[in-house]
């Protein structure tokens, strides 16, 4: 055991050594940025959606502060369950052997948090480019599906490669290829031992180097294999490979060369992605996308398309192609010639020249190549395979498949959730579910505008009709002040919350459950009265196969406990239950204003917590939603929520349900 210590130390001693010679990385620099601090104030909050943003905009999650405090600590400190999610998926440091983790483990203020963090080991965190890395190691030896385009040739050995990834790594195969794309075999010189060439191409391919470079059946010598390597670094242009070789023993230098190397690589698969797959997509008609040529043994390495059609509201286009390939009959007459001012322009499709190593990290696209299927044979020019999305969309995805990066910008993040279910991209789909679960972490007095069009692949949700006031939520950070000059401003609804829940069940993604239920909570003086949430209600309750009278809605619980959240935590030591009961003899008071609703002095309807009189915190108090005036917010506090449980009940009863 005092061994085992001394050891401990003595390494200890070492790598400290090492990180002030700079040969080793620091995992936890110190970081007195504007922004890192930003960040560590938005994890304290709990803040999700500017976390999301920073992470994006580049911040180091793993950085420490001059109290020596990181994000993953703070946040897990703090209990903000959702955000220690979000970090350790977006790459914090929970290595089982760091300081750092047994740190955020012991001051978790639950063990929600704890078993959270326990949960997750060194690979999850701390090499987020692991499974990007370990599949284009495995293309190395992996023969179904059958993707390499150029064999090496060995005297005693060939290896299947793929062109692509040699580009991408080597500048000399870069140049060679450029000259004979057309180029299938290539033989190796004799002279350099096979040994040399197995530890080059395990570096090209991003796998762990062999600490025996020379095993006992070799006929070569290790000076031998050291000299083939030396000579391969050259030809090939390898500048850091002699490096990892004289780092094999030494297992934290190792991983971390192997880090850094595995990131230079992703950043040399992204430039080769922009300058081929990106820079020779071809936008053309719908109608003439399948007339498309493009030969074998092209420029760009590339062995199949993929093809996304644009979004459109034009019926008429599929009937159109329809009738231009003559699969289907024309019924009635057709008009030959539009004037100008009623013809739409033509819908446009992208392709997308591809490479299949990186598109079998999808299931979907693996058991295509693998089986039997018309994509899988052989023909004279490339296959065009359609994919059900639009084309940012699809261009999200690829950027994924060959890079690992997932930047998904809101709008599209409803696409990729079902893109990403349809190719079987469960990480991918995370990504999307994250992005649109950390909306509504915030708080906001505007109104909330939620006009536009349900989501096409949602099976429910609609148009949201007017604009109606947004709820005040229980971030004491935001001022209540209904008579500010905010709260005529109108807030556009990023995303609609009904196509929000739709997917949730349709995809089976929890997160977004949970987060529709808080979102809904945190708004529901918006929702409660709309048909449309009355439907989603009914649906929720039909979930239930065979609903007997005693069983909850799943959906509604969630949300009452939501709303009990955003309500009772205002509340905590000011007296609640007192509270709760004069907000329910305020709101049997003020039933005369129908069913609940705000109405001014002249019968117009008033925002939530507007104020009289004065208009501020002065003495006229602050309006309730049935329009009654109180004295202060938590006042309004207790008797809103006793009107929004009666407006549920109320809601319940009109649908007939028991919950």
């Amino acid at each position: 055991m005092v061994l085992r210590k001394f050891e401990l130390e003595t390494k200890l001693k070492d790598d400290a050594q090492l990180i002030r010679s700079g040969v080793l990385r620091n995992d936890h620099p110190l970081d007195l940025s504007p922004e890192f601090h930003d960040f560590l104030q938005a994890c304290r909050r709990g803040d999700l959606k500017r976390c999301q943003e920073l992470i994006s905009a580049g911040v180091n999650i793993n950085a420490k502060d001059q109290f020596d405090y990181t994000p993953l600590v703070v946040a897990s400190l703090c209990g903000h369950y959702e955000l220690v999610q979000l970090l350790l998926e977006s790459g914090a440091l929970a290595d089982p052997d760091s300081f750092e983790r047994e740190r955020a483990v012991y001051n978790a203020l639950n063990n929600k948090i704890r078993n959270l963090l326990v949960s997750y080991d060194y690979s999850k965190t701390a090499d987020p480019l692991q499974p990007w890395s370990s599949h284009i190691t495995s293309l190395l030896v992996r023969n179904t599906p059958a993707t390499s385009d150029i064999t090496l040739s060995a005297s005693a050995e060939n290896f299947r490669l793929h062109k692509f990834i040699l580009s991408a790594r080597s500048p000399y195969f870069m140049r060679k290829f450029a000259e004979a794309p057309e180029t299938q075999t290539w033989k190796l010189s004799p002279a350099i031992p096979v040994e040399a060439f197995r530890v080059v191409l395990r570096y090209l391919y991003l796998g762990d180097l062999p600490r025996d470079l020379v095993g006992p059946n070799s006929a070569a010598t290790e000076e031998e294999v050291f000299k083939g390597i030396d000579r391969l670094c050259k030809q090939l242009e390898l500048e850091r490979l002699w490096e990892a070789v004289l780092s094999i023993n030494d297992r934290r230098l190792a991983r971390q060369r192997q880090q850094d190397e595995v990131q230079r690589a992703q950043a040399q698969v992204e430039a080769l992605f922009h300058n081929t797959v990106l820079k020779h997509k071809i936008v053309v008609d719908t109608r003439k996308a399948g007339d498309v040529k493009w030969p074998h043994h092209n420029a760009i390495f590339a062995d199949c398309i993929l093809r996304a059609d644009e979004q459109s509201d034009q019926e008429d286009d599929t009937d159109a192609e329809d009738l231009s390939n003559g699969s289907a009959i024309p019924v009635g007459p057709i008009a030959t010639s539009q004037p100008d001012k009623a013809r739409k322009p033509p819908r446009r499709s992208v392709l997308f020249p591809v490479h299949k190593p990186f598109l079998i990290r999808s299931p979907y696209f693996e058991t295509m190549f693998s089986s039997d299927f018309l994509e899988a044979q052989e023909r004279d020019h490339l296959h065009i395979i359609k994919v059900d999305c639009s084309p940012q969309v699809l261009e999200i995805i690829l950027r994924f498949l060959y890079t690992e990066k997932a930047d998904c910008p809101l709008e599209h993040a409803l696409d990729l959730l079902y893109a990403a279910d349809m190719l079987l991209l469960e990480k991918l789909k995370t990504k999307a579910a994250i992005t649109i679960s950390t909306l509504g972490s915030g708080t906001s007095n505007a109104l909330v505008d939620r006009t536009h069009n349900s989501h096409p692949n949602a099976s429910g949700g609609s148009n949201a009709g007017q604009p109606l006031p947004s709820s005040t939520n229980d971030d004491d950070e935001q001022p209540r002040d209904g008579g500010s000059a905010d709260a005529d401003a109108v807030e556009v609804e990023p995303i609609n919350v009904y196509d929000v829940i739709h997917a949730a069940w349709d995809l089976k993604v929890q997160r977004l459950e949970e987060f529709a239920a808080r979102y809904l909570a945190g708004r529901l003086e918006d929702y409660i009265d709309e048909d449309e949430f009355a439907e989603l209600i009914r649906e929720s309750a039909a979930r239930l196969r065979e609903r007997q009278e005693t069983d909850t809605i799943e959906l509604l619980d969630d949300i009452r406990y939501y709303l009990s959240e955003r309500f009772r935590l205002r509340f905590e030591g000011e007296g609640l239950e007192e509270m709760l009961d004069e907000g329910a003899d305020a709101v049997v008071a003020g039933e005369g204003g129908g069913e609940g609703q705000p109405v001014g002095k002249n019968g117009e309807d008033v925002k939530v917590g507007e104020v009289g009189g004065n208009g501020g915190r002065g003495g006229g108090g602050v309006r309730t939603l049935n329009g009654e005036v109180v004295e202060d917010e938590f006042a309004s506090d207790a008797v809103n929520y006793q009107i929004l449980l009666e407006k549920i009940d109320r809601m319940l009863e009109k649908l007939k349900l028991d919950a």
